[in-house]
């Protein structure tokens, strides 16, 4: 056994700052009796140990086997180098760098000892509402600068009294350099006692309360004219309200909570999950409008635990805007904007960086999903594995998100929402901006969809360099793919409402063969017509029409389909969702986005497994007709399934990626999975990216980083 000392130099990339991790490594290092350093870097981390061969192997073991909570290595490289004869070990001050490649760690929700320590009488911190430690609190939304040091947040100001300056330097405290720490001494304040916050809610009020990422609206979930107030002074009519409550046992009153779920709400990203409700439970009918699924939440900030102390019953809590803006995130900006909504403030001084929303998930396939990806996962990225040239992808018009390609890995940054309004699309332009300043960006390339008019497209040609457009569908395979680190040939599986093809028809039923960056399109729906293009998306009663037209049934439309008057081609799933909903008086309209889908799916669930109809090359026309003879929304799911195994047995492909907005239905790809996996096939489905238009952009960054992509 080699015992002569020798020198190891390990460099991290990864989820390591803010987590505690430097603090992990010096406790590491010195029990067993190795000399060094441990640094930040612009890309993660850097550590040169010194000590016997077999102590730096062990070393390197339990480096990752004993990792802080919160922490993730993406990437490891090492070099065994010459003693230099070191004592001791430090942690150093952060690196500069040129190339800004650091994991920026989302905000994490409260953790059990925080908790703890918060709620027990005479702790320095009991009933502060600014409470944390390495392992939770905000990180990205008060992040200013890379590399994540105090001086370079929002928490710069706040100058640390002697009790937390003593706690932020001993290596041997969870609070050593937790650069959010506070405390009601030298930390941020409220505007407002919680009592009164409270109090707000018990009379009926509408409370705007300044949470992680920007405002939020919260009002009693159990009181009805309250709801209806809230949504008519935010003009959002129909589409659903999330609830927060103070405890996964108060959900189960509401809704179905597996164990899954469960640990999903408390988890470190404590996302919205959807649920799927129950009726009768005592939350005000306007809350969910009528739709099957609850999205639930628990409360994941000090100051949400202590409003839900105090006010101990479900409560709507939304976003901090009006429908179709983004949300506030400083005081005076609130009070402007939220005047006329809310009826009492809870305001703080701690100021928000950047505006992030609450992340959206649900478990499918026994899977995390995420629907919109914000608070609790983003900025994490995700690993190419490959250097990349500095690509700019800007995503597509719904659900928008825009991406960085750094180094080997992408990161996507938080959900922007539609760009219809003038609002969003200011708001998608400072991310933009916000983005690459904080990773001092440049970049080479830009990635647009193919999409001529989408306000992201036209937006690509300001930035003076090459212009890369991709395939809205071959956007959302790569993103699965990469995701997922598929390597090989990949039958890529990409349904959604639309995307402009390379045809310049209207896709969204594909299927193709994808390897590098070539894709072909192998299988796609049996186009139909819509009538009314746009309108479509809304009114349900046209993709029928344009169904009923095909099979030579009577149509409420007929003249226009006939005349081909402002008339598209598609070949689109989500709106085969749609006519068949309004076929079988599931609903007639989507009084938001994906509605008919959601309605079919939870009636499908309640359906037992029926014939699954034939669609030899996408063709729907059988299944349409047997549909409106019979409405059986889970023989649709039966019989998209089916069309997916059968063309995957045809092509021979042995692994297959899920992805678009249809993937978002848990029934549908649970039912994939299960048929696919049975014949031993991979099934790949998004997990840390959203399968609709959020996780497109990440798709773009890939494949515009690859020098022989084209779109056509």
């Amino acid at each position: 056994m080699d015992l002569k000392a020798t020198r190891l130099r390990i460099s991290l990339a990864g989820a390591l700052q803010g987590v505690g991790f430097r603090p992990f490594v010096h406790n590491l290092a010195v029990p067993m009796g190795l000399a060094g350093w441990v640094r930040n870097t612009a890309s993660g981390a850097l550590i040169e140990v010194e000590g016997t061969q077999p102590a730096l192997d062990d070393f390197r073991r339990r480096l990752r086997a004993e990792l802080p909570p919160a922490a993730m290595i993406l990437a490891e490289e090492f070099s065994w180098l010459a003693p230099s004869g070191v004592a001791g070990f430090e942690i150093q001050a952060s690196e500069p760098s040129e190339l800004k490649t650091a994991v920026i760690l989302p905000d994490l929700a409260t953790c059990p000892a925080c908790l703890r320590e918060m709620r027990t009488p005479g702790e320095r911190r009991f009933g502060y509402a600014f409470t944390n430690c390495t392992r939770c609190g905000p990180r990205y939304t008060i992040v200013e600068a890379i590399p994540y040091d105090r001086p370079n947040t929002t928490m710069a100001r706040f100058e640390l009294c002697e009790a937390c300056r003593a706690e932020y330097t001993d290596p041997r405290d969870r609070r050593f350099h937790a650069q959010p720490i506070a405390c009601p001494m030298c930390g941020p304040r409220l505007s407002v006692s919680i009592e009164s916050a409270a109090a707000v809610l018990r009379g009926g009020g509408i409370l705007a309360l300044k949470g992680i990422g920007g405002y939020q609206l919260l009002c009693d979930a159990g009181d009805e004219p309250a709801v209806l107030r809230l949504r008519e002074r935010k003009l959002r009519e129909w589409k659903p309200f999330a609830v927060m409550a103070p405890s996964v046992e108060q959900l189960r009153r509401h809704a179905r909570v597996s164990d899954e779920e469960a640990a999903l709400l408390e988890s470190a990203a404590a996302p919205i999950v959807l649920l799927e409700a129950m009726d009768g439970t005592g939350l005000a009918p306007a809350v969910r409008r009528g739709s099957p699924w609850l999205g639930a939440m628990l409360p994941y900030s000090p100051l949400h635990h202590l409003l839900m102390e105090a006010f101990p019953h479900p409560v709507v809590c939304t976003s901090g805007n009006l429908s179709d803006e983004p949300i506030a995130i400083a005081n005076g900006e609130a009070q402007e904007r939220l005047g006329a909504v809310a009826d009492g403030f809870l305001d703080h001084d701690r100021p928000v960086a950047r505006p992030c929303d609450d992340s959206v998930a649900r478990i499918t396939a026994g899977r995390t999903t995420l629907l919109r990806r914000a608070r609790g996962y983003a900025p994490m990225p995700v690993w190419t594995g490959r250097a990349m040239p500095k690509v700019l992808a800007l995503g597509g018009h719904l659900k928008s998100t825009v991406a960085l390609a750094v180094g080997r890995q992408v990161v996507v940054s938080q959900h922007i929402g539609d760009l219809d309004s003038p609002e969003s699309r200011d708001a998608f332009v400072r991310t933009i901006e916000d983005l690459c300043r904080l990773y001092e960006f440049s970049p080479d390339v830009v990635a647009c969809d193919l999409h001529p008019d989408y306000f992201s497209t036209v937006h690509a040609s300001s930035f003076g360099c090459q212009v890369r457009h991709v395939q809205h569908h071959h956007a959302h395979a790569a993103s699965c793919i990469a995701e997922n680190g598929l390597e090989g040939a990949v039958l890529a599986v990409t349904w959604d409402g639309t995307g402009l093809g390379t045809d310049g028809t209207i896709w969204g039923g594909e299927i193709f063969i994808v390897e590098g960056w070539q894709f072909e399109r192998v299988a796609h729906l049996r186009p139909f017509l819509l009538p009314g293009g746009d309108a479509a998306m809304k009114d349900c009663s046209r993709p029928a029409s344009g169904i009923l037209h095909e099979i030579g049934r009577p149509s409420p439309h007929l003249t226009i389909l006939e005349r081909r008057l402002n008339c598209v081609e598609t070949t689109s799933v989500g709106r085969l969702f749609d006519a068949l909903a309004y076929l079988g008086g599931f609903t007639d309209r989507n009084h938001f986005e994906g509605e008919a889908g959601l309605l079919m799916e939870a009636a499908a669930m309640r359906e037992s497994a029926g014939r699954a109809v034939p669609m030899p090359e996408g063709d729907w026309r059988e299944l349409a007709a047997e549909f409106i003879d019979r409405p059986s929304a889970r023989m649709l799911h039966d019989s998209l399934a089916g069309w997916i195994v059968e063309t995957t047995l045809e092509t021979r492909v042995k692994q297959v990626a899920l992805s678009g907005g249809c993937f978002q239905n848990a029934l549908l790809v649970s039912l994939v999975v299960d048929a696919l996996e049975r014949r031993g096939i991979r099934v790949a489905t998004h997990q840390r990216v959203p399968a609709n238009d959020g996780g497109i952009s990440l798709g773009q960054a890939v494949l515009a980083a690859l020098d022989r992509y084209s779109a056509v």
